[in-house]
């Protein structure tokens, strides 16, 4: 596995998720429970996994939208 994006805005994961699905990308989201220890502040970052097959695809999709791999 390897770590596509990393980010503390929901709507980014929720959006490149939906692109990685429909190229058939299968995509794993980590640290979605991070909000009990942080008190759902949401300062601590999601990241999005893919399979290392699918990574070189997967970081040009994010790439051709606009959608940046950190914060920033």
């Amino acid at each position: 596995m390897k770590e596509l994006l990393r980010t503390t805005d929901p709507t980014r994961i929720a959006f490149a998720t939906a692109l990685l699905d429909g190229e058939g990308i299968a995509a794993f989201e980590w640290d979605v429970h991070m909000s009990v220890l942080e008190g759902g502040l949401g300062i601590l970052p999601r990241r999005l996994m893919v399979a290392d097959r699918d990574y070189f695809i997967a970081q040009a999709l994010l790439r051709d939208h606009d959608i940046p791999e950190r914060d920033g």
